[in-house]
């Protein structure tokens, strides 16, 4: 049977993905443990609204294309055999102050609120490693009380089924992503409790938005120095309070050259048709795109790709538009214990605030983490993201631009192999030249962690 979902003033049949929304839902990829890797220890993430692996997510849901996290890492494997049934439980509980819970220009509240955030990680074959056939379900609900201000109670779900296989040439992977928000971030819980490195800058305030995320991907290797590639991506945006919601179907082909062990090129194409509410005009888009992936040694590695987008607007829409777009993804780890990451990207999405009106949103993520005495982990995280409006109707004038930045830096303690507590200060804020949407926000947290 195929699922419809309502969006506002449309329908629209999931009917090609309907097996995997009726399995599961969710939002939002994340970073894997790493094989080898201390299980028990903090992970750093970072989380971009705008992150090709994950859906074609967008900042106004704050900002990464394909997304922010729910990873759920157990001590160790259950099994040391990779095709029985596995599990992981994970339970973070935060004590937060917050100066600015509404995220807002003029009408500044602070208050004092509690994160209950338990999680569940289920599946069958590789699913810590990935790199082996697996399947895959992660829940992690987030219940949200605070102390003066019990309207803003809330409670909040991510929710992602995904799954790898391997043929003799050909290899499959899916995943189905579900987050029902009512809130100022997309990334809600990462592996190491952290929230609050993405916002939505776009709509801002606390505001109500259900994101669904199907992407199937794959590989087909042609000879032992070329391959192809590929993927189909379809997201959905489902506002409340009459804000724009949006619904995107994309597909990407790839083929690549294995240049040498450690570095392989590829060039291809992407387009795809872009539902949006009324008065915004439905969209067609296209992408040339090259892309590279260098793995130098065991300590680095880096993925990129760039082209230019060319993007359409039906009905009394304006003229084509063309804009650069970009991935870029890299980790180093120059010292056991130390790990630096970066990622960032640009892309056109579209305001779920301002009708007839998309913006291209540019950004770039850097983590840092360091292991001291074995149990002491000290991390850092910052980011940079500009937003800049232009106008998709004739004779609508699109002015609004953003910067948007934020710094993160926290210390946990492994207390025990499989308890973790830890302290975090957050610092963001945002400056527009529209100036009801700045604001400056500042957090301190700590938080308790229990992985089994």
């Amino acid at each position: 049977m195929y699922k419809v979902i309502k969006l506002r003033s449309r329908h629209f049949t999931a009917a090609p993905f309907a097996p995997a929304v009726a399995a599961s839902v969710l939002l939002l990829s994340f970073l894997s443990i790493a094989p080898g890797q201390d299980a028990s220890a903090p992970q750093l993430q970072l989380i971009t609204a705008h992150s090709p692996a994950i859906i074609d997510a967008k900042a106004s849901v704050p900002a990464e294309g394909p997304n922010p996290s729910i990873e759920i890492n157990a001590g160790d494997n259950i099994s040391g055999n990779p095709r029985r049934f596995q599990y992981g439980l994970r339970l973070t509980i935060r004590g937060v102050y917050d100066d600015n819970i509404n995220i807002s220009h003029t009408n500044r509240i602070q208050d004092y609120y509690f994160a209950i955030e338990p999680g569940a990680t289920i599946g069958f074959g590789d699913i810590w490693g990935r790199t082996g056939n697996y399947v895959r379900l992660d829940y992690a609900p987030s219940i949200f009380l605070f102390l003066d201000h019990d309207e803003e109670n809330a409670v909040q779900h991510l929710i992602r089924l995904e799954g790898f296989h391997q043929f003799a040439r050909l290899s499959l992977t899916f995943s189905q992503d579900a987050a029902i928000l009512k809130d100022s971030y997309v990334t809600l819980l990462s592996s190491d409790g952290t929230t609050g490195q993405t916002t939505n800058i776009d709509v801002g305030g606390r505001n109500r938005v259900d994101i669904f995320g199907t992407r199937l991907g794959w590989t087909y290797d042609l000879t032992g120095k070329t391959f192809l590639s590929g993927e189909f991506l379809n997201t959905v945006y489902d506002y409340e309070n009459n804000l724009i919601s949006s619904d995107q179907f994309s597909g990407s082909l790839f083929i690549n050259y294995n240049y040498s062990p450690k570095l392989a090129l590829g060039i291809g194409g992407a387009g795809g048709y872009n539902w949006v509410d009324s008065p915004t005009p439905d969209q067609t888009f296209e992408q040339a795109l090259v892309r590279a992936t260098y793995q130098a040694t065991g300590k680095i590695s880096l993925n990129a790709s760039a082209g230019v987008e060319f993007r359409q607007f039906g009905g009394n829409g304006a003229g084509d538009h063309v804009s650069p777009v970009y991935e870029l993804g890299a980790t180093y780890q120059p010292f056991d214990g130390t790990t630096i990451l970066v990622r960032g990207s640009r892309r056109t999405l579209n305001s779920g605030i301002f009708a007839g009106q998309d913006f291209a949103a540019s950004n770039i993520i850097v983590g840092i983490r360091q292991r001291l005495l074995r149990r002491i982990y000290v991390g850092f995280t910052g980011g940079y993201e500009n937003a800049d409006y232009f106008s998709t109707i004739r004779g609508v004038s699109a002015t609004r631009n953003d910067d948007y930045y934020y710094v993160e830096p926290a210390v946990d303690v492994m207390i025990m192999r499989f308890w973790t507590v830890g302290a975090y200060y957050l610092h963001r804020e945002d400056f527009s030249n529209f100036t009801n949407f700045s604001f400056y926000d500042n957090q301190v947290g700590v938080r308790n962690t229990l992985k089994f």
